[in-house]
């Protein structure tokens, strides 16, 4: 079965509440989807842009797929899988995400070629997941406010997102959120590289003495201070996850043999997609580090493929998947079904995607 085609698309979908880190604020969801055709099959995929962690626009992303991937990709026969993501991952340096929507659609036809739903393709490890819930960063009383709402809805894990301003008022705000949340949550931190290690080591520190027991803090220092992420790793004893430290598997291993995380965050728009996602997930493994898989804001179809990824291994313990349910109006058919905080995956061939909505019309359905 041969690549006839690759198409791409924008889809825009505005959030019921803007989405703040330290890194950016988003509002809309905007994404490039992919449409690989293969014989009469479709594969899906999806990149949203993220400029602020890997640097691709919507209109790089676009660029990156039709002048530099497509062109070296149609006319491929999937029988030959490891050719292909060795072409798709040497076609152009960098561009992530553009390389991870393209690879997910190969996934969702190889599995479909397969006749079996992806995650059971890869490993087929477990069927069901629990993803936690962000509260984005803003004051201590609306984030304690927002705490509270995500588990009257039904959630038990909360990524708690700091990093904004001072370091008193992060932990006044995570002070807050334990407070108001009378320990019925899971916390995760996630700072998005906003403290220095100093800053770090003495907001953790200063948590730990107040008797917060954090689930882990997730990437406390700038992506490329491994130094002083090591420092804050052998200084504390809640578990520190790297992030944006690792795109690759090349980033991974650095990581690794330098002991500087108890954990690593696995996304397939910094790997580059499900194949390299393998690569550094097997590492970790190797290492007997966890990893957890998290997201940009995606829709279902870019979770949906990072759901399956994560559910076929296992040694990925962690799963952050809230975006679709941060969406207004659902806009796409099929894919991984959400009960509150639970996952679960249906029994159709590959990632189970029948159409997307682009402006009200509905494209792709297959």
């Amino acid at each position: 079965m041969k690549i006839n085609d690759i198409e791409t698309f924008i889809v825009n979908a505005p959030l019921k509440k803007p989405f703040k880190t330290a890194l950016r604020t988003v509002t809309n969801a905007e994404s490039v989807i992919v449409n690989i055709t293969a014989g009469d099959q479709i594969g899906w995929g999806e990149a949203p842009p993220t400029l602020a962690i890997t640097g691709e626009s919507i209109e790089s992303v676009k660029a990156a797929i039709t002048n530099a991937i497509a062109p070296k990709l149609i006319g491929l026969d999937l029988s030959s899988s490891g050719y292909i993501f060795d072409v798709l991952h040497t076609s152009l340096v960098g561009n992530t995400s553009a390389k991870a929507a393209v690879d997910m659609a190969i996934y969702d036809l190889l599995a479909k070629k397969s006749d079996m739903p992806l995650y059971q393709f890869l490993g087929g490890y477990r069927d069901q997941l629990e993803t936690d819930y962000t509260v984005s960063v803003n004051s201590p009383e609306e984030m304690g406010d927002d705490a509270v709402q995500y588990i009257d809805e039904g959630f038990s894990i909360l990524k708690v997102k700091v990093g904004k301003d001072t370091i008193h008022r992060d932990i006044e705000r995570i002070i807050t959120v334990q407070n108001r949340t009378n320990n019925k949550a899971i916390i995760r931190l996630d700072a998005n590289q906003g403290w220095t290690a100093k800053e770090a080591i003495y907001a953790i520190r200063k948590m730990e003495e107040e008797g917060l027991q954090l689930d882990l803090v997730e990437q406390p220092v700038h992506a490329s201070d491994i130094e002083g992420l090591k420092r804050v790793t052998d200084s504390v004893s809640t578990p520190i996850m790297a992030d944006e430290s690792v795109f690759s598997p090349h980033d991974a291993l650095k990581v690794i043999m330098s002991r500087a995380a108890d954990l690593i965050n696995i996304k397939l728009m910094k790997a580059g997609g499900i194949h390299q996602a393998l690569k550094i997930n097997a590492i970790a493994e190797s290492a007997g580090i966890e990893c957890m898989v998290g997201s940009m804001i995606e829709s279902k179809v870019g979770i949906t493929a990072a759901a399956h990824f994560a559910a076929s291994q296992r040694n990925i313990t962690r799963y952050d998947f809230d975006a679709p349910l941060m969406f207004k109006e659902e806009n796409v058919e099929g894919g991984v079904t959400y009960n509150k905080s639970m996952i679960t995956f249906n029994s159709q061939r590959g990632l189970g995607i029948h159409s997307v909505k682009q402006g009200g019309l509905e494209i792709g359905i297959n």
